[in-house]
C-alpha cells in the first residue's frame, strides 16, 4: 500500500496542512518526517546534491563558516531523507514547493532513493492548488508543446466563473493599496512586480536577474514605446523591500514609467493594454482578461501563442516597439486555461474533484 511521508509546516499554514491531511487520507496513511533529522552515513552523491541545494538556498550566508555549518546541515539531511526511502519504498516523499534549501535536499534524497514525489504550492487560480509529481512553477510537468491542448475542450463558462472570483492580494505595506479607482485615457503596459526574495525571481528569472535588475530593463526598453504609451509599474503587496526611489529615479532620468502603487492590481490589468512580467503569476490571470502578456524569465505559461517571451534586451525592446500590434491565440489560450483548470490543479471546494485529482497525482498521472 502505498503512504506519503511529508515535510511539516508550520502550524499557521492551515491550509498547507489540510491538502496534505487530504493527499494522505486518499493513499490510505502517512507519517510526517523529522525537520530536523540528519545522517552522517554519506552517499556518492551528497556532496554535490547538498552544493546544488546551498546555490539555491534563499538565504545566503555571507560568513564561510556559515555557508560551510548550511552545507554540513544539507548533506545531513539528503543523507537522511535518502536512508530513509530506501529503507521505506513504499511511501511517496511530499513537501510544499522544494524548490530551495533543506526542502530541496529532502527531495532530492527521494529522488535518488527512488522514491516517487509530489510537490505542493499554491496555484494562480482562485480556490486551487497545486500538486505536482516533477516539480512546481517552471520546474513542473505542465506541457510545454501547444499541440498537447489540441484534445482540450475550451470551457469558456468554467473561465468565466473562475475570472468572477479573482481578487487583489491585501496589502502588507502602507505604501501599496487596492484602493479603487479607473484606468488612465493614455495606452499602457501594466507590470505588476514580485516579491524580490521569491523562488521564481532567485531561481527563473532569467536574464534580468532580479527585480531592480527587471526594473532597469524596463527603463531601458521604455523609450521604444509607441508614442504616447507608458509601462504602469505596481510594487508587490507582500513584498518587504521597496524600489520605490529606484523607479522615481528611472522616472526622473526620463524612462516612460509611471508607478502606481494605491489602484486595485486588477483595475490596473483590466485597463491596460497588456501585461509586462518576469513570471508572475498576474501573468497568467491576465489571460483571464484576453490581455496579451509578455514575460523575460522562465514562465510554465509562456508557451508560443499564448505569451510571449523575450529572452534578451532586444527582444523586449522589439515587443514594446510593436506594443499596438501584440497578439495571442484566443483558442490556444482558452484550451490551455481549461486543461489548467480541469485537469491541473487541485480544487479546494469541490471534495469529489479533489480526491480524484490526488488518486491520480499518487498514481504519476496529470
Amino acid at each position: 500500500m502505498t503512504r506519503i511521508a511529508w515535510l511539516p509546516e508550520p502550524p499557521k499554514h492551515v491550509e498547507k496542512a489540510r491538502l496534505f491531511a487530504a493527499v494522505t487520507q486518499v493513499a490510505g496513511g502517512g507519517r510526517a518526517l523529522s525537520p530536523w533529522a540528519i545522517s552522517f552515513r554519506t552517499w556518492p552523491e551528497t556532496s554535490a546534491r547538498a552544493q546544488d541545494c546551498l546555490i539555491r538556498a534563499k538565504r545566503q550566508s555571507r560568513s564561510p563558516w556559515g555557508r560551510a555549518l548550511k552545507l554540513a546541515f544539507l548533506k545531513g539531511r539528503y543523507n537522511y531523507a535518502r536512508r530513509f526511502f530506501s529503507a521505506h519504498t513504499d511511501h511517496i516523499a511530499l513537501c510544499w514547493q522544494g524548490l530551495t534549501g533543506t526542502r530541496r535536499a529532502v527531495m532530492l534524497g527521494a529522488q535518488d532513493a527512488g522514491a516517487a514525489r509530489l510537490f505542493a504550492e499554491l496555484s494562480p487560480l482562485p480556490g486551487h492548488l497545486t500538486l505536482d509529481p516533477k516539480g512546481v512553477n517552471a520546474e513542473g510537468s505542465v506541457p510545454q508543446d501547444p499541440e498537447f491542448y489540441d484534445a482540450v475542450i475550451a470551457d469558456h463558462d468554467r473561465l468565466a466563473q473562475l475570472k468572477s472570483q479573482f481578487q487583489a492580494r491585501a496589502p502588507r505595506r502602507a505604501d501599496v493599496g487596492q484602493s479603487d479607482g479607473a484606468a488612465p485615457d493614455a495606452p499602457y503596459i501594466f507590470v505588476p512586480l514580485q516579491v524580490p526574495d521569491d523562488s521564481q525571481m532567485i531561481l527563473f528569472s532569467g536574464w534580468v536577474g532580479s527585480v531592480s535588475g527587471f526594473i532597469a530593463a524596463l527603463a531601458d526598453a521604455s523609450a521604444a514605446l509607441p508614442e504616447g504609451w507608458h509601462l504602469r509599474i505596481k510594487e508587490h503587496p507582500s513584498a518587504k523591500a521597496s524600489f520605490t526611489d529606484q523607479i522615481n529615479a528611472a522616472m526622473t532620468a526620463g524612462a516612460r514609467i509611471v508607478l502606481d502603487n494605491q489602484t486595485d492590481s486588477f483595475a490596473q490589468l483590466a485597463g491596460a493594454k497588456a501585461v509586462l512580467t518576469v513570471n508572475s503569476s498576474m501573468g497568467l490571470q491576465a489571460m483571464f482578461w484576453d490581455k496579451p502578456v509578455i514575460t523575460t524569465g522562465q514562465a510554465f505559461y509562456a508557451l508560443p501563442g499564448v505569451a510571449q517571451h523575450t529572452g534578451d534586451a532586444g527582444a523586449l525592446q522589439k515587443a514594446l516597439q510593436d506594443a499596438m500590434s501584440l497578439r495571442f491565440d484566443a483558442d490556444l489560450r482558452a484550451r490551455f486555461l481549461t486543461w489548467l483548470a480541469t485537469c491541473y490543479y487541485i480544487p479546494t471546494g469541490d471534495p469529489d474533484a479533489m480526491t480524484s485529482r490526488i488518486a491520480s497525482r499518487l498514481q504519476g498521472d496529470l
